[in-house]
């Protein structure tokens, strides 16, 4: 089987788990919600060198100097219009690029600089995506983030909890790991396991073993956000046999997803390079892999672009790709008769008919 072009995987039906709304605004429409709201900290106003400035900024190979450039995306997200329009641009690109579901999140508290209510944020970004996704083969979710560093857990995992019938399928913290363990928040994660309510922790990226431990066996984490640094639990001998600690064979045991960006793991220094990241280990070793942007604009990436980079890296064909794929719809927050119906009526279909033709 010959394998997936760039242009051939676009046409893929492709499931995204681990995407941040902040992180994917087009550079023109910063430039455009600055001049509206009077925001007058852009780095430039020129769209291409914007885009670039972005770019250098999130290639320092530290998580601290990569999450500094999020203070403009959210300067320009604090009225309501400005999130419906990022919300349903945020879904347009997505479908443009073969997307069928995702799971988009972003943090409630860090919008409501301009007078937004929780409520408020949340009911704008959820209208942003029904109107991007209208007359599009795809569905967009939301993901309610809590940031790691502040106090405000509790208040998001209700608000998450409130607008679970309504656009939203779960919870997440995000933000700098070192200093500020998962347990910070162990009220909120108790709080959502008694609603029966879902949730991913960013766990693993700039920290290791421990925040991923922490993630799963004190808060209960139904997916890991990024969980990259489980490598560090796996030995792997000389001749390719690998020997799986026993947090790494929990996680295996437990199909515990994981939510895996390639480019902004070597953003952020948790892999030197695509040939060198885990993934591939990972996914030879059947782990529940899959295939996240992370950050769509300071990654300069999309899904299609992150499955081509493994192409190329591992030699990858359609069958791993729709592996990655299923794994995801698998690992998804909404009801298990809609993942199925997602799986067997969209996804398994439409590789099948790229395979036909390849």
């Amino acid at each position: 089987m010959t394998q997936p072009t760039l242009e051939e995987i676009r046409q893929a039906p492709k499931v995204l788990l681990h995407d941040h709304l902040d992180g994917g605004l087009r550079t023109d429409t910063i430039i455009d919600l600055a001049r509206e709201s009077g925001y007058d900290k852009l780095p430039s106003t020129d769209p291409a060198t914007l885009a670039q400035w972005f770019q250098e900024a999130s290639d320092s190979g530290s998580l601290e100097r990569y999450l500094e450039t999020f203070a403009h995306t959210v300067g320009v997200m604090q009225s309501r219009e400005a999130l419906i329009r990022c919300a349903a641009e945020c879904a347009e690109d997505l479908a443009d690029d073969g997307v069928v579901y995702a799971e988009v999140r972003y943090a409630p508290e860090l919008h409501t600089s301009g007078g937004l209510s929780l409520d408020q944020v949340v009911t704008a970004v959820n209208e942003g995506f029904r109107i991007g996704c209208q007359g599009r083969d795809i569905r967009v979710v939301a993901l309610l983030t809590a940031m790691r560093h502040q106090a405000r857990s509790m208040e998001i995992a209700e608000l998450a909890v409130r607008y679970r019938d309504v656009g939203v399928v779960g919870f997440d913290i995000a933000g700098a790991e070192a200093g500020y363990p998962p347990t910070r928040h162990l009220d909120a994660f108790e709080y959502l396991q008694r609603e029966n309510a879902h949730f991913t922790i960013h766990a693993g990226e700039g920290f290791g073993l421990p925040s991923i431990w922490q993630a799963i066996q004190w808060c209960g984490a139904d997916r890991l956000g990024h969980g990259v640094r489980i490598i560090d639990d796996i030995a792997v001998a000389e001749d390719g046999e690998a020997k799986l600690g026993r947090l790494a064979a929990y996680v295996r045991d437990k199909r515990i997803p994981l939510e895996m960006a390639p480019t902004s793991n070597l953003q952020t220094g948790a892999a030197a390079s695509i040939a060198a990241h885990p993934i591939g280990l990972l996914r030879r070793l059947y782990f529940r892999v899959t295939v996240n942007t992370d950050n769509r604009l300071m990654s300069a990436t999309s899904v299609s672009l992150e499955f081509h980079k493994l192409v190329e890296a591992f030699g990858y064909d359609w069958d791993d790709l729709q592996w990655f794929t299923v794994n995801a719809m698998k690992s998804a927050f909404i009801p298990f008769d809609e993942r199925l119906a997602l799986i067997n009526g969209v996804i398994k279909p439409g590789f099948a008919q790229l395979k036909w033709r390849a």
